[in-house]
């Protein structure tokens, strides 16, 4: 089995950050969001990737080739972005013949059982019941929770069971020549090749498809998600701060994660907040926020702030979202 990660995205909504840095290394719990795919996907055994990369592909690239050399890692570009079921496309080529495969977005953080769904007897997809389903993919299920349908963003929904972007495809071969029929006949949605316009073809030619409800889903699109997700994880996970920081008069509240090399000093920190590796802070109260690498904060009171790496801030402000390599003076000086 091989694991297919889309990351091509430009991820639009989380600007300024994916100006600079792509959206599934954003950190949070102290780990990039791809981070926590990889681990989660070679717990259950699976060690072959593929990362269909585009925006800012090459540093997807460095981040998986440094960070996890233990997986036996491929890279596909998707030089025009033309939807989901476009970028699965793209990786047909690293995929033998009639493979089994996983998909997993990389801008999503799923809470289920990996091990069941790799373990189905038919195909499978994960969904949760939301309480709008016309702004995601929507399964209808119907007996043995066998899914009868799906399709992207409906008007008129019929169920409320959004598809969360984790997909096990026993079929791979039909579904690759399904998705390159709706390429070749411009068969779109919302003007996009969408994956589940693929699903669907199968559904009809008599594919079976498992429906698997998952636990928690994060969509990280947005601000307000990725930090309720950072304090989501952070109380799962518990306290991990960094056995080898400098902490000089500085009150910590748990949960937090607080990066190797990073000093901390005159602060109180937390609860709720991530710090990246060799930041340096300083006279701050900090809490509900996610600061990168190498960030440096002095005079600053942070709540609900996302700082970019190799950021700088100093003054007083009480709500930032600003990407990296920026630098901000509200001392007024």
């Amino acid at each position: 089995m091989k694991a297919i990660i889309p990351v091509a995205g430009a991820g639009i909504r989380l600007r300024p950050h994916t100006f600079t840095q792509p959206k599934a290394l954003i950190p949070v719990a102290g780990k990039p969001i791809l981070g926590f795919i990889i681990d989660q996907l070679s717990e259950v055994g699976v060690t072959d990737f593929v990362f269909v990369i585009g925006y800012l592909g090459e540093k997807i690239k460095s981040y998986v080739e440094h960070k996890h050399p233990e997986i036996n890692a491929s890279f596909v570009h998707q030089l025009s972005i033309e939807g989901l079921g476009h970028a699965i496309w793209m990786a047909r080529t690293e995929i033998e013949e009639n493979e089994e495969i996983i998909i997993v977005l990389g801008d999503t953080i799923v809470d289920t059982d990996f091990a069941k769904m790799i373990q189905t007897e038919h195909s499978c997809l994960g969904v949760k019941k939301v309480s709008d389903p016309r702004q995601f993919g929507v399964a209808e299920i119907g007996d043995n929770h066998l899914i009868t349908k799906v399709i992207e963003k409906p008007e008129i929904p019929k169920s409320n069971m959004a598809l969360v972007g984790v997909y096990r495809i026993k079929e791979s071969a039909a579904l690759f020549d399904a998705l390159y029929s709706n390429i070749a006949n411009s068969k779109k949605t919302n003007e996009e090749f969408q994956l589940t316009d693929g699903i669907q073809s199968l559904i009809e030619d008599g594919i079976n498809f498992e429906s698997i409800a998952v636990e928690n889903w994060y969509d990280l699109g947005q601000k307000e998600v990725v930090l309720e997700t950072n304090a989501t994880l952070l109380k799962k996970f518990g306290d991990m701060s960094a056995g080898n920081g400098s902490f000089e008069q500085t009150i910590i509240i748990p949960p937090v994660s607080i990066g190797e090399n990073t000093k901390i000093s005159n602060s109180i920190i937390g609860p709720n907040v991530t710090i990246g590796e060799n930041s340096n802070v300083s006279y701050a109260i900090i809490k509900d926020s996610i600061l990168g690498d190498y960030v440096n904060i002095n005079e600053v009171a942070l709540n609900e702030s996302i700082i970019g790496s190799d950021a700088s801030v100093k003054g007083f402000s009480h709500s930032l979202n600003i990407g990296d390599n920026t630098e901000i003076d509200l001392s007024g000086e």
